[in-house]
């Protein structure tokens, strides 16, 4: 098969040909047929994400169930299914606590590069390919953890699902789930990738009156207005904390979501929100980096929450975005700005750099 495989940092992809083997026990075939390029796989290409190499990246993936091992019975060969990146054990502290989405067996297999038990299933001439994030999806196929293989409705688009996997669910679930949005209520989203795209949408569906989408680059800025912000502004020329607050009398807005990953969006996250705002912070630096903020942005009863995957529960919220779409009220289809051949990957990543993407998509 064909896959984008990373030999070393701070490099581009190599298409390579690559052996897959059949999955194993509780493991899940999926022939991929779309797979979005996230601005995580740009870090880990240039090194700020720690990886074990080499290894097939990408992890937002759909496509349809290739074959099915001992043990899978919620899936069954020609399923469509979203590929989550979260899987988890069920049986770890963290699922014991309700909080699957930091299962540990899940963390350790991912620190690792590897499946559930220890091993990968891609190589070339013999050599081991480690995995990403568990899914290793710009590849024609992959092997997963049956958890993984979340199937949704076989008349909801494939390169469509694939936005669910990672950017989608991310910034929905930040909005809907971590930010518990209001209706007629202010929000700030900071930063108009796919993932603040997603959180705009999260806000306007929970029947925020005042979306205010920030951005550099003013082609994101409409995107933004595509998928329901009432308000735009380009930080560059204006001050958004003083535009948040004019907005709202003075006081800031009700909740604000930073999704660019920087310390000076998340300081003006937190100054663009209300004393009492919940403020919700996605983005996230490269590995290692620390911030720096005032204390006096955390005062005021404010709630601060910093979420993994928008506190989304895949197997039960991937359908139900897939329903909210098929029902015209999730936008999917003006946040795909570009579809790319595998081979041409690395011009999407190029792409995705200069900000000119929503999204890209690796279309098989």
């Amino acid at each position: 098969m064909k896959a984008a495989v990373l030999f070393e940092t701070k490099g581009k992809l190599s298409v390579e040909d690559v052996d897959i083997s059949e999955p194993k026990k509780d493991e899940v075939m999926v022939k991929i047929s779309a797979s979005g390029l996230c601005h995580t796989d740009w870090e880990t290409m240039r090194g700020y994400q720690p990886v074990n190499l080499p290894a097939i990246i990408g992890h937002e993936g759909a496509g349809i169930v290739e074959a099915i091992g001992e043990g899978v019975d919620h899936v069954e060969v020609g399923d469509h299914v979203i590929c989550s990146w979260n899987p988890n054990c069920g049986i770890c502290f963290y699922c014991d606590n309700g909080q699957p989405i930091l299962c540990e067996v899940q963390k350790k297999a991912n620190t690792n590069g590897v499946l559930f038990d220890g091993t990968t299933r891609a190589s070339i001439g013999g050599e081991k390919i480690h995995y990403y994030s568990l899914v290793s999806s710009h590849a024609e196929y992959t092997v997963i953890p049956k958890q993984s293989a979340v199937k949704v409705r076989k008349d909801f688009p494939l390169d469509r699902a694939a936005l669910l996997g990672c950017a989608v669910m991310t910034g929905y679930g930040g909005a809907v789930y971590a930010g518990n949005i209001k209706p007629e209520t202010s929000v700030v989203v900071i930063g108009c990738g796919a993932v603040g795209l997603s959180a705009i949408q999260g806000a306007r569906i929970s029947g925020a009156s005042k979306i205010i989408a920030v951005d550099i680059f003013d082609n994101k800025l409409d995107f933004a207005r595509r998928v329901g912000a009432t308000h735009t502004v380009n930080s560059k020329n204006i001050n958004p904390i003083e535009f948040c607050a004019e907005l709202t009398e003075g006081r800031g807005v009700d909740y604000a979501i930073e999704s660019a990953g920087h310390n000076e969006t998340i300081r003006q996250t937190l100054e663009c929100s209300r004393p009492g705002a919940r403020v919700v912070i996605l983005g996230k630096t490269p590995y290692g980096v620390e911030i720096n903020l005032p204390f006096y942005t955390m005062m005021g009863e404010r709630e601060i929450v910093r979420t993994s995957y928008g506190s989304s529960r895949p197997r039960i919220d991937f359908p139900r975005l897939a329903n909210l779409y098929m029902n015209g009220e999730l936008f999917l289809d003006e946040m795909i700005t570009k579809k790319y051949k595998i081979e041409d990957i690395n011009e999407g990543f190029d792409a995705l750099e200069r900000g000119e993407l929503a999204r890209g998509l690796i279309s098989f």
